[in-house]
């Protein structure tokens, strides 16, 4: 049985594992995504968190937001420092030195999953460590002034691939870190926004559950990349599933399901308005077109996959 929105807030604020005092921005989704996710898990728990905005923003020395054992790693090694963790755990439960039942958590912006970690993550997916991997992704390198990343979407005005005479954003779409993942073969793996939390908490609570790698990738809007008011957080978030620019879906041992399906799908137009750093597109109807085709064969695509049974 789903979790009801009051129980879910009890949950959320019973959970002490990150609590108050961090120094995310006005609006920032990061603390909403993280406490969902952790509320979630009724184990003890261990997270590494890579480089990142959550990483910054929580662990300003000398003070920690983090009230559980917390490791940082670099960029590149998140995957590889948790399959280090879990492993070194296994390897003490087997000796009879431990018998708690511990879960291990690794949270990484699109950075450190997207680009530069994706070895290490391919690695400890391949090895089938019994990880949680969460990767919030707001579109870009915020902690370093909105650099692209492969998450960035097509079109988006950001510091390495600036609006201009000769430029209309970055030229490429986003990477698909969930197809990526799923070509692992793995249990678990599903999407997520932070306007829908109690999606996000069944998402967290399977994941943990799983025996395996299990990841979830969430859509992390951030007000500082999309230069939006901080108030519009999740009502952005929202149309971003209402667009089908983040479909809501989950992978579970070799089947696709849909989580919600807009009884009306908004055109992608709806979603880029909102964001100051789509504001060159609005008049560029042949690129907007572009971007509206993606998003639909996409789309068709997963419906399809979930009704192949």
């Amino acid at each position: 049985m789903s979790i009801t929105p009051k129980e879910l807030a009890l949950k959320i604020s019973e959970n002490k594992r990150l609590v108050s005092g961090h120094r995310t921005c006005t609006g920032c989704p990061i603390g909403i995504i993280c406490r969902t996710v952790m509320s979630a898990c009724d184990k003890e728990l261990v997270v590494v968190g890579a480089t990142s905005c959550a990483e910054v923003t929580t662990t300003i020395y000398p003070q920690t937001s983090w009230n559980i054992p917390w490791m940082h790693s670099a960029f590149a090694n998140s995957s590889s420092t948790i399959s280090g963790v879990e492993r070194a755990y296994k390897a003490l439960k087997k000796k009879g030195k431990t018998k708690k039942d511990i879960k291990f958590l690794s949270i990484n912006g699109d950075g450190g999953l997207f680009d530069i970690g994706i070895a290490s993550f391919s690695g400890a997916l391949e090895r089938g460590h019994d990880v949680v991997y969460l990767c919030y992704t707001n579109e870009g390198y915020q902690n370093t002034n909105n650099q692209r990343s492969s998450a960035t979407p097509k079109g988006a005005n950001t510091t390495t691939t600036p609006v201009g005479k000769y430029s209309e954003g970055k030229e490429e779409f986003r990477k698909d870190l969930a197809k990526i993942a799923i070509a692992h073969n793995i249990p678990y793996v599903a999407t997520a926004d932070p306007c829908d939390q109690i999606d996000l908490y069944n998402k967290a609570k399977k994941a943990f559950e799983t025996k395996g790698p299990a990841v979830i990738i969430a859509f992390a809007p951030c007000p500082t990349n999309m230069k939006a008011p901080s108030n519009r957080t999740i009502v952005i978030g929202k149309l971003a599933v209402d667009t089908c620019f983040w479909p809501l879906y989950e992978y579970e041992n070799g089947k696709y399901k849909i989580n919600y399906k807009p009884e009306k799908k908004l055109p992608i137009v709806e979603f880029l308005k909102e964001q100051t750093k789509f504001a060159h597109l609005l008049d560029n109807k042949k690129l907007i077109k572009e971007i509206q085709d993606d998003i639909d064969k996409e789309w068709n695509e997963l419906v399809k996959k979930e009704n192949t049974k």
